[in-house]
């Protein structure tokens, strides 16, 4: 059996603040993460190729007969057929970039030392539709064609629990309920696309879902929510207010009141009640954007993009964040006012100034929310975290 390994590419920096904490294939779409989607399409365990200080906690794994996909693309059926039918020392190209390949460990060797090797033959696949995370707005951008992929890839050939008679549903059969689910007395409208509620989860009396919407394993839909898809609310998240089209990685909660539109939220966040994010500017005009890569602001090519928040970050009650804003990674956001667009890792305030905040501090709050749910905090997580504190230390003192 071949061995799949998942390896970031060049357009790591661009998906940051969420590449801080993660591979790309960790990052989540649809209903499932990146590297999930492939370990249910392949039926194989994947390890990965990433970042040097992230290696500890996602390490690789490498044998005799190794596949080798590019983290930052989903699977799809016509590209699966073109990966399955590899040979050895083959590989798929999109305009010279690296897509996938087969390789024998001598040949994986060689290609970590020289990016390419004459022995590999290549093959561009032009033509061919693939979906292919360039950007961390891309994530919400792709976040319709990942929940019906992923709907589709989970449910084929099995039936949905039986859904409470409570209900108000449109286009049933668009709609799965995973057992252990919980739906009384919502509003589920599937027409425009399917609705995914996981093993366990919870969708409370008065919540309105308008698909296409992904409600993970756990997770909890509050009551009167108002949920417009395509959105995504990952496992063990909790969601209330308004949200549309916008994707919560994982344990992240935006509980309350308030407004959150075209967003990406990663794990370990908190959205104070009353937080409000724009997604769109008055005039109109295309949203500017934090580029790591660059170090400065790019135009998206977008007029609808809310918030970039990185893991562990949170916001104050009443927190009101403007259309376009990235936070990094273990951010606190407070006060009156808007802050500014751009808010990096491991800061403490808002409109008036920022502070670090420090890393011990930030360290024992991380242990505190994540032993709340029985899931430690380690020191591969702390060497990560460091990692980052250090690496950022040139933004906050600008």
């Amino acid at each position: 059996m071949k061995n799949l390994i998942l390896f970031d590419d060049d357009y790591r920096d661009s998906l940051k603040p969420f590449t801080f904490t993660r591979p790309i294939s960790e990052i989540r779409l649809g209903i499932l993460t990146i590297r999930e989607k492939w370990e249910k399409a392949l039926g194989a365990q994947a390890s990965f190729i990433t970042a040097d200080y992230l290696s500890e906690k996602y390490p690789i794994v490498i044998s005799d007969d190794n596949l080798l996909i590019n983290g930052s693309v989903l699977p799809n059926d016509r590209l699966l057929k073109l990966i399955q039918q590899l040979d050895m020392n083959e590989a798929l190209l999109l305009e010279g970039e690296l897509i996938a390949t087969r390789l024998r460990k001598a040949q994986f060797d060689l290609l970590v030392k020289s990016d390419f090797v004459d022995e590999i033959a290549g093959y561009e696949i032009k033509g061919t539709p693939i979906i292919k995370l360039e950007n961390n707005w891309d994530i919400f951008q792709y976040n319709r064609a990942a929940i019906e992929y992923d709907f589709q890839l989970l449910t084929k050939g099995r039936a949905s629990q039986p859904i409470s008679s409570t209900n108000r549903i449109l286009a049933k059969d668009n709609v799965f309920l995973e057992e252990g689910a919980y739906v009384e007395c919502a509003i589920m409208n599937a027409q425009s696309g399917p609705i995914y509620v996981g093993r366990n989860a919870t969708v409370m009396e008065g919540a309105i879902l308008k698909g296409p919407v992904a409600i993970g394993e756990n997770a909890k839909v509050k009551m009167g929510a108002r949920i417009y898809g395509p959105t995504t609310i990952g496992p063990g998240s909790k969601a209330g207010g308004e949200i549309k089209g916008s994707v919560l990685f994982a344990n992240s909660n935006k509980s309350h009141d308030g407004y959150l539109g075209d967003s990406v939220i990663g794990e370990w966040c908190n959205l104070g009640a009353d937080t409000n994010t724009s997604n769109l500017k008055n005039n109109y005009s295309e949203i500017r954007i934090w580029h790591y890569p660059s170090g400065s602001f790019k135009s998206t090519g977008h007029i609808f993009l809310g918030l970039m928040m990185g893991d562990h970050s949170k916001t104050g009650i009443n927190t009101m964040l403007n259309a376009g804003t990235v936070i990094g990674v273990s951010s606190n956001i407070f006060g009156a006012g808007y802050p500014r667009t751009f808010i990096p890792s491991f800061s403490w305030g808002g409109k008036r100034g920022f502070k670090t905040y420090l890393f011990e501090q930030a360290m024992d709050t991380a242990r505190k929310v994540q032993s709340r749910r029985n899931i430690p905090f380690t020191s591969m997580d702390e060497h990560i975290f460091r990692q980052i504190f250090e690496e950022t230390a040139g933004y906050r003192h600008q």
